[in-house]
């Protein structure tokens, strides 16, 4: 076949592709914790380990004298000066106060050490000096910790570190319904989180997970919805620095003062940027080499999902490829008893790099977890982690993989959560197997976990809709997107019945009812609905939302197939610029919308503009979601028929060769993509 007659038959081939979418450790005279010394692995559950007075009672919140009991970290020189740091009040405090009389649900959201749990501990004391102050120490004690709350007369569940309580085994939107309902003002669930951590969970990764794995954090993300949130700055504004004057003969407050240009005033005042400072300097061979190996370990430990303590074996085990990478015994590493030792010292009088203790465990001081620049959680720590943890670790490991888009840790994650009977794993796993280049095998799973939901539930549970949304989905991905599209349309309407015209998961349905419309050749169909759906989405939410990106994304695909191409061209690229600016570049749907503007340059005979493009988009998928993610590799195949459209047939054959051995390799047998390749690579063929 000539060239020219090659590219024209590679034109009708051109796709879219698939919418992209601390421990408590301080213990006083007054107060310790009445319970079994917790074993961090492979322990029984504690119903006991709440916060307690020497006597074994639950205390009052205004009996709670110290800040580090609520989880307040202990600031610079609280030790040698014997007191807590005197508290600033903060512009948030009038905002706190108003939510808590209100009662229910309050969330406070900052980043690590912005002050968020001095400040609910200061404000709950001054409200609620009476209430039982009912505070779990680890996940296990929740379930207890609630029935405790239950019975008292008046109570505030606190649950600092809020993302600690969530995962299998966790809080849920019911259980907090359940303890509220019908007690206005005599319970309140008081509860703080990183901002790191709450961003999972934000717009931004709703609109991201939407599509093929929409609902994988459905019951973490309702819990947050219940919440009224209060958010809190690091750095401090001018009236709260000049409140803070009035304590500078506090030797803490004076030197937090004259840093707060830089940092937070509470930041100074937990030495969050000596305690890195200190991690950082330890690496010099002859300081504390080992030390700062096992806090690495701790922290990629945290940083992998794992939220509650690793034992000292643990560290022990887990450090030393660490230290092997820096330069193992060139670092001239101290003993192992010593590292520890400095790890946990109180080396500036706070918590140190370390917190916890032999018998609860360590976890790394949370500052750390943020630090601009950190590498990826290595695949020695990711492996010898998961082959220890409990299931319900693993299915928290496995989710945050998921939202990386980490599939292969991902599945090996969530099939030892399932193996080990973690409730929702096998439906998330079905997902990430699906999202793996695995569709069909996904609608298996899902058929199964409908039937069950159904069969337990009814057909409109949220729960219900929820899997067969999933189901719908997957069948689409297979290729047959008539049948996604009348689940879909199914989908919809019980969806209005159940959630209401206006619920984010019936809107989600509508957007994947739209989208498989079209893909089914129903062109105008799909751009009748998308618009509906758009003007919907702007009355309900603001322009820049990115779930308004997503609709508009899919209009103008849409569009341009019947409409002027010049025109759908103008308007993705105003679609680009906002995703750029609202979502940043890396973001999926951004990669997505670069992935369709290059599509429109081939169609419309830009070839070497297509080309680069597509080369581009290669590198940047590769780097963000994983060389064998099936949008690399989608992107991958467009490029090659970017080079046949530019008479570039011998370089597009042998990038067609690689692409079919790595799609046969991570993607299931039939996919559509190994399909496509193929057919290419038999187009290219000398006659």
């Amino acid at each position: 076949m000539g060239i020219g007659a090659c590219a024209l038959a590679l034109a009708s081939t051109w796709t879219s592709g698939p919418l992209a979418t601390g421990i408590g450790a301080a213990v006083t005279a007054v107060y310790t914790l009445v319970a079994d010394h917790l074993r961090p692995q492979h322990a029984e559950r504690s119903v006991a380990a709440l916060l307690r007075t020497a006597s074994g009672g639950i205390p009052r919140v205004g009996q709670v004298d110290r800040p580090e009991l609520a989880g307040v970290h202990p600031a610079d020189g609280q030790h040698a000066h014997g007191s807590a740091t005197p508290y600033v009040e903060r512009d948030a405090d009038p905002l706190l106060r108003q939510a808590l009389e209100r009662g229910g649900f309050v969330l406070i959201v900052g980043e690590s050490t912005a002050g968020k749990t001095r400040l609910a501990y200061e404000v709950a004391r001054s409200c609620f000096p009476r209430h039982a102050f009912v505070r779990p120490l680890t996940r296990a004690a929740l379930t207890p910790a609630i029935e405790v709350a239950q019975r008292r007369r008046h109570a505030v569940l606190w649950l600092d570190d809020l993302e600690n309580y969530l995962g299998a085994d966790g809080v849920t939107a019911s259980m907090l319904a359940g303890l509220l309902q019908g007690r206005p003002g005599r319970v309140v669930v008081l509860a703080t989180m990183r901002s790191e951590e709450y961003r999972r969970y934000d717009a931004r990764e709703e609109s991201r997970l939407t599509g093929s794995d929409r609902d994988a954090w459905r019951v973490q993300r309702e819990v947050l919805h219940l919440a009224v949130k209060i958010r809190l700055a690091r750095h401090w504004s001018t009236t709260e620095r000049q409140r803070a004057t009035a304590h500078r003969g506090d030797p803490r407050i004076r030197l937090a003062l004259v840093s707060c240009d830089r940092f937070g005033l509470a930041e100074v005042v937990a030495a969050g940027p000596e305690l890195l400072g200190a991690w950082e300097n330890a690496w010099a061979p002859g300081a504390n080499p080992r030390g700062a190996a096992i806090v690495t370990a701790a922290v990629d430990c945290r940083r992998s999902g794992l939220r509650r303590p690793v034992s000292r074996q643990w560290l022990q085990d887990l450090h030393p490829p660490y230290l092997a990478e820096r330069g193992g015994p060139d670092l001239q590493p101290e003993p192992f008893a010593e590292a520890m030792a400095w790890a946990c010292k109180a080396a500036y009088a706070t918590s140190g790099l370390l917190i916890g203790n032999y018998s609860q465990g360590y976890t790394a001081f949370d500052y750390l977890l943020n630090v601009p620049g950190l590498p990826p959680v290595p695949d020695h720590l990711w492996q010898a982690l998961l082959s220890r943890v409990e299931p319900a670790d693993a299915f928290d490991m496995g989710l945050l993989a998921h939202q990386a888009s980490h599939l292969s840790r991902a599945t090996a994650a969530l099939e030892r959560a399932r193996a080990g009977g973690a409730a929702g794993a096998d439906f998330v796993l079905a997902i990430v197997i699906g999202d793996s280049g695995w569709p069909r095998r996904a609608v298996r799973d899902l058929e199964s976990i409908v039937r069950r939901r159904n069969a337990r539930l009814g057909l409109r549970h949220p729960d219900t809709l929820a899997a067969r949304h999933q189901w719908a989905f997957f069948t689409g991905e297979t290729g047959d997107s008539q049948a996604a599209a009348a689940a879909f349309s199914e989908l919809v309407t019980d969806a209005i019945a159940a959630l209401g015209p206006e619920h984010t998961d019936t809107l989600a349905a509508r957007h994947q009812q739209a989208y498989f419309t079209g893909e089914a050749g129903e062109t105008q169909a799909a751009v009748r609905q998308l618009q509906a759906l758009l003007d919907e989405r702007l009355r309900l939410e603001r322009p820049d939302h990115p779930q308004v990106l997503a609709v508009r994304r899919s209009l103008v695909w849409f569009f341009s197939l019947h409409g002027d191409l010049a025109e759908a061209e103008r308007q993705l690229g105003e679609l680009l610029a906002d995703a750029q600016r609202c979502l940043g570049p890396d973001d999926p749907h951004t990669l997505a919308i670069r992935s369709t503007q290059a599509a429109f340059a081939a169609r419309a005979g830009r070839t070497v503009e297509a080309t680069v493009a597509f080369t581009q988009l290669v590198t940047d998928r590769s780097r963000v979601l994983g060389a064998d993610h099936p949008h690399a590799i989608h992107s991958r195949l467009q490029k090659a028929q970017a080079l046949v459209a530019e008479g570039r047939s011998g370089q597009a054959r042998d990038e067609l060769t690689q692409i079919l051995n790595d799609a046969q390799r991570v993607l299931e047998p039939g996919h559509r993509h190994i399909a496509l390749t193929g057919t290419l690579l038999d187009r290219l063929q000398p006659l």
